[in-house]
């Protein structure tokens, strides 16, 4: 039965006759069963799209879609074909918003929106069925990603519509929002391109119409516009940057150096970051905004202004204790910088000093506040400007707090004695590097033995001998091979100098042993010499052969060792 109705109405068809066709193919639809509409559609659509009879075709579609409401996209086209925009655009919105709809063409929801949204923009003077510009928002907070396309259709709606400052306001505020590089560059170049094709009309048109005084002003206005546009774009850039991350300070000290010579906005920016960096999310160190912010100050003949940011600075919540400590120090050489030493002094004291509520200096679950007193930073500086503006007793005081609080450095130990013997308290500075080697252990320990047993040597000589050997006893016990060589060697002419030859050369084989294995040939070497010098050749011999017994000796060292031993024979 399909077949005949098929047949029938392609028999009308190719006779062109338009009406009889309509009506015969409208008669087939009632005559068959809705189960054998199917075959009869696809002739029908065929035929109301070969004649240019749009709102018949309008009319035979929507009869259609409401058998095949899945082939919404066919009629979409269809009315964007013959210019009907307005029911275009509606149809669209409807299978936009219908979660169960499934393109045949394979498109995805956001596809169909986004050809929905460039159809509204691109017409907004035949669309009047659909708030285009609401439509056009929505999608916004809906496809976050693709927020710099959709903002720029928005735009380009008010643009085609007129609406210039409309569309200005709408590029204002996306550069303003947008939260990526992309979107931004999107934004903007499309903002420019905007300006650029506005100054172009406006200079077309003073060249057809005549120039007068107004176009000059008007162009004037304009180009100045486009002009402030790209100085502002570093700046706006900026600005995506720390949308994206708030607390990037990097990004704010960037920002500062691009309002250079603008000081009303370096205050706002520095005030604004250091209200909005919260520490502990912070990328960079949170403590240079406040030190930058009080600097500017500073630079600018602002001292009272640069303390208070000082002072507020100190009372933040870091998470690291170096921060603070960093605050502290700047604090401090901001005063000294203006030469004021005392206040200086009094500013690092008081970071020292020890709160109500001690705290061990990793414990993050304690404030900074109550952990800075442990701070070395904070210290080091302290002693630096007692050893300078303070006196003896001062100085003193802060460098046994040092060690008291064991917050000391090998270093620490050596400066602290080195300030004892400039005042001549020799003993008190052996004190001082004994306490330093309580603290440590090797290989920490080293520098403090080798300073101390030199200073000990240069200041008693031989006359504190058997102090001196209990000494360097003390600095062999359970000293690594790696550093056993100098000490051997500053004791072993200790006792060359002031003590016993065969003490000495009891020390030179005992380092033989004692040191690492690639230095054992240059100690044989130095135990040989040392040996012919001080009881002739015929003494050599002896240490010759316990070297090449030593196991795992090296034999290029011993061919060396045997050319060296029978050059000494022969001189």
């Amino acid at each position: 039965m399909p077949r005949i109705w098929l047949d029938y109405c392609q028999f009308l068809m190719d006779q062109c006759k338009i009406t009889r066709s309509r009506r015969t193919f409208d008669r087939a639809l009632r005559a068959l069963p809705i189960t054998q509409h199917h075959r009869i559609w696809p002739l029908y659509l065929r035929f109301v799209r070969a004649h240019p009879l749009p709102e018949t075709a309008v009319r035979v579609y929507r009869r259609y879609l409401k058998l095949s409401p899945e082939n919404a996209e066919e009629y979409i086209e269809y009315l964007r074909s013959v210019d009907r925009l307005d029911e275009a655009a509606s149809r669209l919105a409807a299978i936009v918003n219908q979660e169960d709809f499934v393109s045949k063409e394979g498109k995805s929801n956001y596809q169909l929106w986004q050809e929905l949204c460039t159809l509204l923009s691109q017409n907004p003077g035949s669309i009047r069925s659909l708030d285009s510009a609401a439509i056009i928002r929505g999608g916004l907070t809906r496809f976050t990603d693709q927020r710099g396309k959709l903002w720029c259709a928005l735009a380009e709606y008010h643009t085609r519509s007129g609406h210039f400052e409309k569309a200005r306001d709408v590029y204002e505020e996306a550069i303003q929002t947008v939260t990526t590089v992309r979107d931004f560059t999107q934004v903007f170049d499309s903002y420019a391109q905007f300006e650029e094709s506005v100054i172009a009309a406006k200079m077309e048109t003073v060249s057809e119409m005549g120039k007068e005084e107004e176009d000059d002003i008007d162009l004037e206005l304009r180009l100045a516009r486009f002009e402030q546009l790209m100085e502002r774009r570093p700046i706006l850039l900026n600005g995506v940057l720390l949308r994206q991350n708030p607390h990037n300070i990097h990004e704010w000290h960037k920002r500062v150096q691009l309002y250079k010579d603008k000081p009303r906005e370096i205050i706002s920016t520095y005030t604004e970051a250091v209200q909005t960096v919260d520490p502990a999310k912070a990328t960079g160190k949170p403590h240079s905004l406040w030190v930058a912010f009080a600097k500017f100050y500073e630079d600018n003949g602002q001292i009272d202004d640069a303390r208070d940011i000082l002072q507020r600075a100190t009372q933040v919540r870091y998470t690291h204790v170096d921060d603070l400590a960093s605050v502290w120090c700047q604090f401090g050489e901001m005063e000294l910088r203006h030469e004021n030493y005392d206040e200086a002094l009094t500013i690092l004291r008081k970071a020292t000093a020890v709160p109500a509520r001690k705290a061990e200096y990793f414990d993050a679950s304690e404030p900074v506040q109550n952990r800075l007193y442990k701070s070395l930073k904070v210290w080091s500086m302290l002693a630096d400007l007692e050893e300078s503006l303070g006196t003896f007793k001062s100085t003193k005081a802060v460098y046994d707090r040092i060690i008291d609080l064991r917050i000391a450095t090998p270093q620490i130990i050596i400066n602290y004695a080195m300030f004892l013997e400039e005042h001549n308290y020799f003993e008190e500075s052996f004190k001082a590097y004994e306490r330093g080697i309580a603290l440590f252990r090797w290989p920490n320990v080293y520098d403090i033995w080798s300073t101390y047993l030199s200073k000990f040597i240069a200041r008693y000589g031989g006359k504190k001998l058997e102090r001196a050997r209990d000494l360097f006893e003390q600095a062999l016990d359970g000293c690594p091979r790696k550093f056993a060589k100098n000490i051997f060697l500053l004791y072993a002419k200790l006792e060359e100098e002031h003590g016993m030859a065969r003490h000495a050369m009891a020390l030179y084989e005992r380092a033989t042993l004692a040191v690492e294995p690639k230095e054992q040939y240059e100690m044989f070497n130095i135990y040989i010499k040392r040996a012919a010098e001080i009881y002739g050749v015929t003494h050599t011999r002896s240490i010759y052969e316990r070297a090449i017994e030593v196991p795992n000796f090296l034999h290029k060292h011993i061919c060396k060792l045997n050319v060296f031993f029978n050059r000494i024979q022969f001189a």
